[in-house]
């Protein structure tokens, strides 16, 4: 993180110096916030060289992501193929190093019978940051590997990145 830590040197730098301005920005779609930095003098920031311009991430993330990690699981009769956490995990850590992730709530069914995690998944680029927002549901009673917390954030965390465009594909390549 020592890139996010030059950068916000840089950041607070600029606003004593009056080089540059913060602007916030809140789209009217759920989950989904940029904030913007821009300075008179761009060539004069010193950067870690770890980030990149975020339409440089955001390309990165959206390109189709190869069979060998896909996974196919049956629920329902039905087959889906998805990317696990852990790979999902470590393209984000490829492509967007400065990433950040948090649980925003856990949040248990009134019948008890299911539990939602929401999750949020930033991205810095040397130019903004953008955060997606998504949320997984499963079964407190599902059988398997791990508990139904660790499955409903694996899969919002998964969700959250596809806004991002990472694995979208799986979505709707049956389409194609």
């Amino acid at each position: 993180m020592a890139g996010l830590g030059l950068r916000l040197k840089a950041a607070k730098w600029m606003l004593r110096s009056g080089a540059a301005t913060v602007s916030r920005g809140w789209s009217s779609e759920m989950g989904k916030g940029v904030r913007r930095f821009s300075t008179e003098t761009e060539n004069d920031v010193p950067t870690s060289g770890i980030s990149r311009p975020l339409a440089e991430i955001l390309k990165e993330l959206n390109k189709k992501v190869p069979d060998s990690v896909i996974r196919t699981r049956v629920e329902d009769g039905f087959s889906m193929k998805y990317i696990p956490w852990h790979i999902v995990n470590r393209i984000m850590n490829m492509h967007a190093p400065e990433w950040s992730g948090e649980v925003r709530s856990v949040t248990y069914s009134p019948d008890g019978n299911t539990v939602t995690v929401a999750y949020r998944v930033t991205l810095y680029g040397t130019d903004a940051e953008i955060f997606r927002e998504s949320t997984g549901t499963t079964s407190v009673d599902d059988k398997g590997y791990g508990d139904a917390v660790q499955k409903a954030e694996a899969m919002a965390f998964r969700r959250a990145c596809a806004r991002f465009g990472l694995g979208l594909h799986l979505y709707h390549e049956d389409a194609l």
